[in-house]
């Protein structure tokens, strides 16, 4: 039993991905070209945003707007511990400092309230200055959106749906987007929408943000703006108007990740399925299965349960065969490095609570019935 079945995901489209790769090799388009702007339009169109950016990798897609956005020494980043460091490091990166936010017990995704206070107590501090919120959509299901948007506006915050995990969730039939300024995606292989390597990309409504993530993302090249504004006739790569990175999806993944967003709403129609038939027979055996906010839809990029006796939990599957994952052992505000940074008034609870009981089990498209079954069956013989 796998715990995430990338070979019969392959088995599905095959076909289609060779074809998609032969077609970057026979052009030798390595980087960037048509297929990156074609998958890049499919990408937008699917999230429903003006403007969709690919680039080298979900951390980069948040690290850019962070750029656009001038934040750096002395700004705060709000951000939650429980979640995979990348969502955090990206405000040290460019200078600032995160600010760590306790999350709510049900749904794992940022604590409105823990959000407001640690704003509030940033500000009554006067060392460091508010200015961005990432919130994450933890294992896969939205954060509270209209909660925290609500929150970001009444500060003047700029508001990042880190997307990693959940490229695909919906809250009330919209996106993460319809509140955000920005949402972000990783391609990552385990990801439910993922490539054959390392890439991202940044969603964004704001043509004049979309501009500077198009730039920054290529060394600091001349953005459309740029070059109408002076007289200047060459390549815009070789005009460099503000430092950049060097943060490209290649063609190859570009024209994969084409052919497997055609097959994703199906495949989030079938992890859906396969969530709802993995609670209803869990339920009695577990401390809590997952739950998802109310008018949400998760693409279920992992399925995680709560177990009192966890760690036994999970040695006494691994003899059944049933692998597990752990996901986060050592929240971000626990790490050494990450220690001196900020969190939000009264620490954070459930953060620290929920680290020792939660454990995923296997999660993919395309795991039978069968496979399913023997995870509930190994769970429920555990005493």
């Amino acid at each position: 039993m796998n715990f995430i079945d990338l070979q019969a995901q392959r088995a599905r489209i095959a076909p289609e991905i060779d074809a998609a790769i032969g077609r970057v090799l026979s052009t030798c388009g390595f980087i960037m070209g048509p297929e990156v702007v074609n998958f890049e339009a499919a990408l937008a169109s699917f999230a429903g945003a003006r403007h969709a950016l690919a680039c080298a990798n979900g951390t980069d897609a948040l690290l850019i707007p962070l750029r656009a956005w001038d934040i750096g020494p002395g700004d705060a980043v709000f951000v939650p511990s429980f979640t995979f460091v990348a969502s955090a490091e990206v405000a040290p990166l460019v200078g600032a400092s995160p600010v760590f936010v306790d999350v709510l017990p049900d749904t794992y995704n940022m604590d409105p309230e823990s959000l407001e206070a640690a704003i509030l107590a940033v500000k009554a501090a006067g060392e460091l200055t508010p200015r961005a919120i990432i919130a994450v959509d933890l294992f896969g299901q939205p954060a509270d959106y209209p909660a925290i948007s609500e929150i970001a506006k009444r500060h003047g915050l700029k508001l990042i749906a880190d997307q990693a995990q959940g490229f695909g969730c919906t809250l009330n039939g919209r996106q993460p987007l319809d509140w955000a300024d920005v949402a972000t995606a990783s391609f990552f292989p385990a990801k439910p929408l993922g490539c054959y390597g390392d890439g991202g990309a940044v969603l964004t409504n704001d043509p004049a943000l979309a501009g500077l993530v198009d730039s920054i993302r290529i060394h600091g090249k001349a953005s459309a703006e740029d070059m109408a504004a002076r007289r200047y006739d060459n390549d815009p790569r070789y005009l460099n108007m503000r430092v950049g990175v060097n943060s490209r999806l290649d063609a190859l993944q570009a024209a994969i990740l084409v052919e497997k967003l055609k097959i994703y709403p199906d495949e989030l129609v079938r992890r859906d399925a396969i969530a709802r038939r993995y609670s209803e027979r869990l339920a009695p055996y577990v401390r809590q299965v997952p739950k998802v906010i109310a008018g949400g839809f998760s693409n279920w990029a992992q399925y995680t349960i709560e177990h009192d006796a966890r760690d036994a939990l999970c040695a006494h599957l691994k003899t059944k065969g049933v692998p597990t994952a752990i996901y986060y052992p050592i929240p971000i505000h626990m790490q050494d490095v990450y220690s001196r940074y900020p969190r939000a008034p009264g620490g954070l609870p459930v953060t620290e609570a929920v680290r020792s009981r939660v454990v995923s089990l296997p999660m993919h498209p395309y795991l039978s019935e069968q496979d399913q079954d023997r995870v509930v069956e190994s769970i429920a013989s555990f005493s």
